[in-house]
C-alpha cells in the first residue's frame, strides 16, 4: 500500500480510462450477489462489509526509508500493458464472467 487513497470507483475509473472503455458502474448490494455466488458473497460480505484506510506508519517507523513510488495511476498503466503484452496467458474466467453478466441482466431495469 501507499499513502494514496482512492475509493473503488476511482480506482476503476483509472482502468477505464487506461482500457479507453466508459466507466459505468453498476451497484447491487453485496447479499444479492452472494445469492448468485456464494464464493464471491463470502469474501462481499465478510472483511469486505467495510471499507478501509491502510495505515504506513508501523512498516515506516521499523524501516524509515520505505517509499511506495509508484503511484496507482502508474501502476494500473504497468498492469494493462503487462496484460496486452501476455496475451496469451489465459486469464479469463467464464463461470465469473457468467455470473456477473446474469446479475447484470436480471438487474439492468432497477439502473435506469
Amino acid at each position: 500500500t501507499s499513502d494514496e487513497w482512492l475509493t473503488w470507483n476511482q480506482i476503476y475509473e483509472l482502468f477505464a480510462n487506461e482500457l479507453n472503455v466508459e466507466f459505468r458502474p453498476v451497484y447491487i448490494p453485496s447479499e444479492i450477489i452472494a445469492r448468485y455466488d456464494s464464493e464471491i458473497g463470502d469474501g462481499l460480505l465478510g472483511d469486505k462489509t467495510h471499507s478501509m484506510i491502510f495505515d504506513n506508519s508501523k512498516i515506516k517507523s521499523l524501516v524509515p526509508e520505505f517509499n511506495a513510488k509508484t503511484p496507482f495511476n502508474e501502476g494500473v498503466k504497468e498492469i494493462v500493458n503487462w496484460h496486452n503484452e501476455n496475451a496469451n496467458i489465459p486469464n479469463f474466467d467464464p463461470k465469473l464472467d457468467a455470473v456477473m453478466q446474469k446479475l447484470i441482466d436480471d438487474f439492468r431495469g432497477c439502473f435506469s
